[in-house]
């Protein structure tokens, strides 16, 4: 494999804190032998290689998927679990420029259509995922923010057809809200959900609608002479057509064409120790709304219903133990600033791991150029709850060559193209988080 970070980055060690897998057992699946056929092969088994896989055998096909570790050991298993709108980092400027205002307006729709679809799979299959939060809540840290939010409600309205709701600062504490805000903005849309129980539903479902699910069982090597040849340690899976699923923990050679055309990108989260009710009110935060800000270090929480607070962090550029050390040091102490009445409260859990963003920061959905009978999904840039089950979906359709009756808007069809410096361009980071830190963003 050829991968862009060390090691340690696609070991154990970043997830063995994880908070999501003391809340439920993974879902056993054997390790893949011998010869072994179908009709489509999967690699990566998260949330969109596993819709994907569901969706096509529920339509017939005989359905393989190949994980390295188990169902969820990735970014779909350790995420923060925000079933919300997103998927793209571009401004709506940027998409207007690039694709129009009607495909922006378009995106926003499958926005919209990705949040409902992942409710119903849940719904449908039963998945218990314990789900709180009525939509979200976009945070000021400013009062140059808090300043916009008037316009920015105009557009979610405009785009999503929903009126957000616009808490001033002076009520944000008898909203159970106090912290070092200025503002927050409600979008009734989207879900809380617990990640790991959600894709542990959707491996159980695909098994029951026939899917063959491998774990511990790496694809080293992707051959073509007729149909597909997938070699993992023990076994060779023989398809007519693929599907990678494996985003940011993607290797830049399977298949060759994948080389720079995504950035993996580390995200850290805490999860505390439960709190008693006298601990939630000496801080005044006792909403169970899931919230975020728009900082460049991105931060997003949501106090469970178990009275655990989540609280999470886009940074870290050091793989390694130091570098997980130091950015535990570093979340804690963003996490104690923000909550001060909390900052004696152990943080129990502690992980990491690695979304993807592309070059013009949108996803992409669809055919693998020079590849025929290749198909990939990637790059939610954090948002792939919704989005990267949605696109599963779209791929399954895609790869039986079905008409769709789901919206695959224009911004997810567009090829990523390849980003400087190559097996470098983790080099591309450092003058951003350097900027953004000396901003105290």
């Amino acid at each position: 494999m050829s991968r862009i970070y060390p090691a340690h980055a696609y070991g154990a060690a970043p997830r063995e804190n994880c908070y999501w897998p003391t809340t439920a057992e993974p879902v056993e699946v054997p390790k893949a032998h011998g010869e072994i056929r179908a009709d489509v092969a999967v690699i990566g088994a998260g949330f969109a290689g596993l819709s994907c896989a569901l969706h096509m055998a529920e339509a017939g096909a005989d359905v393989v998927v190949l994980e390295a570790e188990f169902p969820g050991w990735g970014a779909s298993g350790r995420n923060g679990g925000f079933c919300c709108l997103g998927g793209t980092a571009a401004s709506d400027d940027a998409l207007r420029r690039s694709y129009g205002e009607a495909a922006r307006k378009e995106w926003c729709q499958a926005e919209l259509a990705s949040v409902e679809f992942a409710r119903d799979l849940m719904a449908r299959h039963e998945i218990d995922v314990d789900m709180h939060s009525e939509g979200e809540n976009l945070m000021a840290h400013t009062r140059k923010a808090a300043q916009g939010f008037e316009a920015r409600a105009r557009q979610v309205e405009a785009d999503f057809g929903v009126t957000p709701t616009i808490t001033p600062e002076a009520e944000l504490s008898q909203n159970g809200m106090r912290g070092p805000f200025f503002a927050a903005m409600t979008t009734p849309i989207g879900v809380a959900v617990n990640p790991f129980k959600y894709v542990n539903g959707l491996a159980r479902a695909a098994m029951r609608a026939g899917v063959r699910i491998f774990g511990q069982s790496p694809v080293r090597r992707i051959d073509r002479s007729g149909d597909y040849t997938l070699g993992t340690d023990h076994a060779q899976i023989r398809a007519r057509r693929i599907v990678v699923a494996t985003n940011g923990y993607s290797s830049d050679d399977l298949p060759d064409w994948m080389r720079a055309r995504y950035l993996p990108t580390q995200s850290n989260v805490i999860v505390t120790r439960e709190m008693t009710d006298e601990e939630l009110q000496a801080q005044g935060w006792t909403t169970n709304q899931m919230c975020y800000d728009d900082r460049f270090f991105l931060h997003y929480f949501r106090l469970m219903p178990n009275k655990r607070m989540l609280f999470g962090m886009r940074a870290g550029l050091r793989c390694s133990p130091e570098g997980d050390a130091h950015m535990l040091n570093v979340i804690k102490g963003h996490f104690d600033r923000m909550f001060p009445a909390w900052s004696h409260v152990e943080a129990e859990h502690y992980w990491n791991g690695l979304l993807s963003i592309s070059w013009d920061r949108t996803p992409y959905t669809g055919a693998i150029p020079g590849m025929e009978g290749a198909f990939t999904s990637l790059s939610y840039h954090g948002n792939g709850v919704a989005m990267a089950s949605y696109a599963g979906a779209l791929l399954a359709d895609q790869v039986l060559e079905r008409p769709s009756t789901r919206l695959h808007p224009e911004i997810m069809t567009r090829p990523p193209e390849r980003m400087p410096l190559g097996q470098q361009r983790r080099k591309l980071m450092w003058p951003l988080y350097a900027w953004a830190t000396l901003r105290g963003d």
